[in-house]
């Protein structure tokens, strides 16, 4: 039995912070950090069955095309992500009554759709860009028992070696999205890019505005990491811990982000919400 201090719900019947209950929950989930996304992505939807918010956490559940969807924003960072995919599994995997586990796993498919900085030249500004693997500058995943069976090390070890990592006290992970949502997601029209997921938009991304960096050379390193077949492609915030999270519950989980900043020739597309309602059909069809 899960204590109340561990798993809060509310007088309502719903959970702590995204105040969604159990039956509103649908398999398929659409993440976005924007409360306000969470309408755009609702307003394809042919039915809408519920709306709740909370704080930065919005959620509407409807129909798509004869498909029950639930739209969820998770707000910035990691640390959100790690509340918003517990409670979602919370919702679908622990009967709240007895709030014992549920004897049957119920998977969900969960799909984040973000922005991003491009640090490849074959990532410009417009291009969209799935995370197949994700690296994260966080540490979200290492509170979790059994997190070195989702990471990928050799792939730790060798950005350990090339970025020659001087910040002793964070020590980055990488684990991979799951590869039959990747495939059902991505075509032709996005890049199967390696996403960072910094846990800071300023300093942990590289940029200098006031405080200098304890690794100046940073960027230019990640820039030119190459290892197998893979090279890094953009900066984010959350694709780390989703991906990471979800594959030590058994769900599964992408991110795919609209690049809208050039890191390398310093330009960003203030203008970028004109380009996120393709990105969001794409995924809303193939979902």
């Amino acid at each position: 039995m899960i204590a109340s201090s561990e798993l809060v719900i509310n007088a309502d019947g719903s959970v702590f912070h995204l105040h969604v209950k159990p039956e509103q929950l649908a398999d398929r989930v659409i993440l976005v950090g924007d409360p306000a996304r969470v309408s755009l992505v609702a307003s394809f939807f042919d039915t809408k069955e519920c709306e709740v918010s909370s704080r930065e956490f919005h959620t509407i559940t409807g129909t798509y095309r004869g498909k029950r969807i639930s739209a969820v924003s998770h707000g910035i960072g990691t640390d959100n992500i790690d509340i918003v995919l517990t409670e979602l599994d919370a919702l679908a995997n622990v009967d709240f009554k007895t709030r014992t586990v549920k004897p049957e796993f119920r998977q969900l498919s969960l799909v984040r759709i973000g922005t991003s900085g491009g640090l490849q030249p074959f990532t410009p500004i417009g291009s969209y860009v799935a995370a197949a693997k994700s690296i994260g500058f966080d540490g979200v995943l290492y509170f979790y028992a059994g997190n070195e069976k989702v990471r990928d090390l050799a792939f730790e070890q060798a950005l350990l070696s090339q970025l020659d990592w001087k910040l002793d006290r964070i020590k980055p992970y990488v684990v991979s999205a799951d590869t039959s949502l990747i495939e059902q997601i991505c075509q032709d029209d996005m890049i199967h890019g390696v996403t960072i997921a910094a846990n800071g938009f300023y300093g942990p991304q590289g940029r200098r505005v006031r405080l200098g960096l304890a690794d100046p050379d940073l960027n230019h390193k990640i820039e030119s990491f190459c290892w197998e077949k893979y090279q890094i492609t953009n900066f984010e915030m959350e694709s780390s811990s989703l991906s990471g999270l979800a594959s030590l519950m058994g769900h599964r989980a992408m991110t795919v982000c609209c690049i809208i900043a050039d890191r390398l020739g310093g330009n960003m597309n203030t203008q970028y919400k004109d380009l996120m309602p393709d990105l969001i059909q794409k995924v809303l069809n193939r979902i």
